[in-house]
């Protein structure tokens, strides 16, 4: 890869999953040595966060794992469509809004559901845990664990080729 390889990871508020995979994605990448040549950032389909750190729950759950989710939500824009090679949303309503929000069907094909990435987990999203206990957050970076691990080894191979 000669330039960096852009993520954007979504969800709705962008204060649990999203910045929650990108503190794990930036972990992996960092321990396998690709994290100077990916880039990875994380934003919301909704805005009113903005600029308020991950929800303390999921702080303290990813803490638990050996993540620091230091992200301030901000809202998706149109332009992260030039921007990022892989968009990466949670569930079918931040699939909707961001197809929605795509300036081109070409920046359409950019957006992938986690889930893609989640092979061994039967799921067909990434739930929100904001209204969960414990065990919801668990699971979800349970969920994120696996499709950023995927993710990881799909950019190892192209980094190889």
């Amino acid at each position: 890869m000669s330039e960096k390889y852009r993520i954007l990871f979504v969800c709705l508020g962008n204060i649990c999953r999203s910045p929650a995979a990108e503190g794990i994605m930036r972990s992996m990448l960092a321990a396998e040595g690709l994290d100077s040549t990916v880039e990875v950032d994380s934003a919301g389909t909704y805005a009113g966060h903005a600029g308020d750190l991950p929800d303390p729950r999921m702080r303290r759950a990813a803490a638990r794992r050996g993540y620091e989710l230091t992200h301030r939500a901000r809202p998706l824009r149109s332009d992260d469509f030039e921007r990022f090679d892989r968009i990466v949303v949670m569930d079918d309503a931040n699939y909707e809004a961001a197809h929605r929000l795509a300036p081109s069907r070409a920046a359409a094909e950019r957006i992938f559901r986690m889930v893609e990435f989640c092979p061994e987990s039967g799921r067909t999203y990434v739930p929100d845990p904001y209204y969960e206990g414990h065990e919801g957050f668990e699971l979800v970076l349970d969920l994120l664990e696996e499709g950023c691990a995927t993710l990881v080894s799909e950019l190892r191979s192209r980094n190889r080729n």
